[in-house]
């Protein structure tokens, strides 16, 4: 069976148009099509979760799965690694094109990281920090920013670092909350 269409008519209450009972003999019509084709091929539609219909009263209920997102679907923001190749002056970090960026090279001079599509809950890691230069954070922020800085470390630039920033409110006063960590190459924690 092909797909049905309701006809509406050619203006409201004109008389044209499929009858209240005529217009959901076709919406169940359409609706038993789409659920009873076992070949999962109808148009472009695709089922993604599990969908019943109540025999009794004709509701359709459709119950979502706990594990129907995976990794593959979540955006760059979330999953992906990006580089930062540029190690002097205002460096633009776009929060939706990666989770974490590595630094290519050690600090040249002085940095600032201007942050842009921040959302809020995400978390931003720039790995390989080093280079004995000062760091400044700065974002796109409408209107201000504010950055806090958890625990006591600080930037060492005679070391390797790795700076987390977490968004902690995406608004027009936007506000992140940051630490600072060093690390070597270490296959034996204690």
């Amino acid at each position: 069976m092909a797909k049905q269409t309701i006809n509406i008519g050619t203006t409201a209450n004109d008389g044209t148009g499929s009858t209240l009972r005529a217009a959901f003999d076709i919406c169940n019509d359409n609706f038993t099509e789409l659920y009873t084709d076992d070949a999962g091929d109808v148009g472009s539609i695709t089922a993604t979760a599990p969908i019943a219909r109540d025999s009794a009263t004709g509701a359709v209920t459709i119950s979502l799965l706990d594990d129907g997102v995976t990794h593959a679907k979540l955006e760059n923001r979330y999953t992906a690694s990006g580089s930062i190749t540029t190690y002097t002056g205002a460096v633009t970090v776009d929060w939706s094109a990666a989770t974490n960026f590595v630094m290519g090279s050690g600090l040249t001079g002085a940095i600032e990281f201007d942050f842009t599509n921040f959302k809020t809950g995400q978390v931003l890691t720039i790995h390989n920090l080093t280079g004995s230069q000062t760091i400044t954070l700065d974002s796109n922020a409408a209107t201000s920013e504010t950055f806090n800085k958890l625990g006591g470390n600080d930037y060492d630039g005679s070391a390797t670092n790795a700076l987390m920033i977490e968004c902690i409110s995406d608004s027009a006063n936007a506000v992140f909350n940051y630490s600072v960590l060093t690390y070597v190459s270490d296959t034996t924690p204690s």
